[in-house]
């Protein structure tokens, strides 16, 4: 196993569209969402262990988060785990993530990888990274894996690359969230992919992309050096992280550097952000309805998603195209075609019932 191989797996985020299951106190990432015995972070954690050593794989995450990251994945040392004291988007984590990991190894290379997406083929996703780790090894490269679309989504960000006949592509654009007819026109072309937000590039490369690019932020991190991997390391953080812009690693770097290549792959990838994507990869039964926890009776009932306790029994009459989901004193019952109003829900409960039920 290759000992500059370096993963910093993202699992800051609240996933509020998976109200009521993931919550502040306890979000999705740290949930068994698809009833396979694992957190989503687990599975992460685990699919990197057969490429990446596991000293090597450390976990970006809210400070207050730590003891979760620590109970759910045990190998890990406290070292390994980066934690933010405030929100800032992606940036600030990944430049502090780099950091650190050059001090460690100056010969690193990274991937960066969200904590809570779903691969089908970890086999071929392997692959695709060893590729990517390979290429920026021996390149001053900015990579990322690009997914070949199979529809016109708007829910996702797209990457134009150059026409080239060499599996790496020279990436030409970034587009934020598309309208469909927009969306119609990149996937017909054939030069656009989803971006999945997963990057990979060596710790030179990247720290240098911030010095070019994010100096004001550069300069402030660079300022911890002689704390990274000590004991005043988290004093520094506290101190200094929240002076950080607030702003994604897409456009604070990606969107702006020239250095950008893209290998499209095809690996069975969904980023699991709604519960309607959670949905498309569970087994159904003939009326295609599908249920997480206990035992449901669907009555002329179709396309529905139920979600519930283990012990619950359940009848569902006459319900189509609905998500319902239980989580010990809150019900959630809405139509799929609503479920971007999720987010906004949390709102409307949090002012109405209180800050512990969102």
């Amino acid at each position: 196993m290759n000992k500059n191989y370096y993963a910093v797996i993202m699992a800051g985020g609240v996933g509020s569209r998976f109200w009521p299951i993931s919550t502040k106190k306890l979000p999705k990432q740290f949930h068994d969402m698809l009833g396979k015995g694992n957190t989503l972070i687990q599975q992460t954690f685990k699919r990197f262990e057969d490429l990446i050593p596991s000293e090597n794989i450390f976990i970006a995450t809210n400070e207050n988060y730590a003891d979760l990251v620590q109970k759910q994945l045990p190998k890990i040392e406290s070292k390994q785990i980066v934690l933010e004291p405030a929100m800032r988007n992606t940036a600030p984590c990944i430049l502090l993530s780099a950091l650190k990991i050059y001090k460690e190894n100056p010969n690193a290379v990274m991937i960066i990888a969200p904590s809570d997406h779903w691969i089908e083929d970890e086999k071929e996703f392997l692959n695709n990274v060893e590729t990517a780790f390979e290429f920026c090894q021996k390149n001053d490269a900015l990579f990322t894996l690009g997914i070949s679309p199979d529809s016109p989504n708007t829910g996702y960000g797209y990457i134009q690359f150059n026409q080239a006949t060499t599996p790496i592509k020279k990436v030409k654009n970034f587009t934020e969230k598309p309208n469909l007819e927009t969306a119609k026109k990149f996937v017909a072309s054939g030069n656009y992919l989803w971006n999945a937000g997963i990057f990979v590039w060596s710790v030179k490369s990247i720290i240098k992309s911030f010095q070019t690019h994010l100096p004001e932020m550069f300069d402030l991190f660079h300022q911890g050096n002689n704390h990274f991997n000590t004991s005043s390391e988290k004093e520094f953080i506290e101190n200094n992280y929240q002076k950080s812009e607030n702003i994604s690693i897409d456009f604070g770097i990606m969107e702006k550097a020239a250095n950008v290549f893209v290998l499209p792959v095809d690996f069975g990838w969904n980023d699991l952000g709604t519960w309607g994507s959670l949905y498309t990869k569970l087994p159904k039964d003939n009326q295609q309805n599908a249920n997480i926890g206990g035992q449901v009776i669907y009555r002329d009932a179709n396309n529905n998603m139920i979600t519930t306790q283990s012990t619950k029994r359940v009848v569902i009459q006459g319900l189509n195209d609905f998500i319902v989901v239980e989580k010990e004193d809150v019900l959630l019952i809405c139509p799929k075609s609503n479920e971007q109003e999720i987010k906004e829900i949390t709102n409307q409960v949090k002012l109405e019932f209180g800050d512990e039920f969102v």
